[in-house]
């Protein structure tokens, strides 16, 4: 039990860090020259926190895509502008359907391996921690099976995420499948040959391409979004912040952040279509 109200704390910790977080990138996001604000409690935030980790404990994990329903359902709806505020729409029975049908498959695909490979070693009279060929076969599989499985888990966990109302507008993505993730394999991929080095290129990238097919519609207005994309400014710029992070032992990580998200968010721009 001591471990569960440790790892408690460390989530109210962590979450306390991201809500102040994203409370000032919220509050620094300026649309048509007004900006955004966000209204929401610290306290009602801590009575999501503390519950939804219960449940999601007892549950055996199960509540977990409720928890994080919940926990975006409050940062949209406590972020407004010009007095319009922000709903999102996505469910957490969905969220429940994504996992279930990629994360959960992984593992069990994985255990089976693990048990075979003990099988076979032990009917070769090879002990499990020296068969080298074993391990060294294994771990390849489950990182082949882990990148196959992110792929499709990435694009339908962001595309559940981008799911909201705001204005009269439905903002939403609208991609296909099998384009979005060979954009988004091949931008992995090339963040994990140049070992994470080419990692933040990468994720502009992801979000410029997912930017343009994110579509505001209304009953009279069709509006796409878009990213001025500086691929070589914006590696300096992300990759100064994380050094700055890193050397200061994580302690300057909130302005890092906060820098980086006025940035992208500064770039990111709105047009009739």
């Amino acid at each position: 039990m001591q471990w569960y109200g440790v790892m408690l704390l460390l989530l109210i910790i962590e979450e306390s860090i991201m809500f102040f977080i994203v409370k000032l990138s919220i509050s620094g996001i300026e649309f048509k020259e007004k900006s955004f604000e966000f209204a929401g409690k610290f306290s009602e935030f801590i009575s999501i926190i503390i519950p939804g980790f219960l449940l999601t404990i007892i549950t055996l994990g199960i509540y977990g895509p409720w928890f994080m329903t919940k926990i975006y359902k409050f940062y949209a709806k406590s972020s407004s502008h010009d007095s319009n505020s922000v709903e999102f729409k996505s469910k957490g029975s969905d969220l429940f359907v994504i996992i279930l049908l990629t994360i959960i498959p992984f593992f069990i695909i994985i255990t089976g391996i693990t048990v075979f490979a003990i099988i076979a070693a032990k009917r070769a009279a090879i002990p499990v921690e020296s068969s080298t060929p074993t391990n060294v076969i294994q771990a390849i599989t489950m990182g082949l099976l882990f990148f196959v499985i992110l792929i499709p888990y990435m694009y339908y966990v962001y595309k559940w995420m981008v799911n909201f109302k705001f204005k009269g507008y439905s903002i939403q993505w609208e991609t296909s499948f099998w384009s979005s993730a060979a954009t988004i394999a091949l931008q992995v991929l090339l963040g994990i040959v140049t070992f994470g080095i080419y990692m933040p290129v990468a994720s502009l990238k992801l979000y410029q391409y997912f930017a343009e097919r994110t579509i505001a519609r209304s009953e009279t207005l069709v509006k796409k979004f878009g990213y001025d994309i500086e691929p070589t400014n914006d590696f300096l710029f992300i990759w100064g912040q994380s050094l700055l992070s890193i050397v200061t032992l994580g302690i300057y990580y909130p302005w890092a952040f906060c820098k980086i998200a006025e940035r992208v968010l500064g770039k990111t721009y709105s047009e009739d279509i």
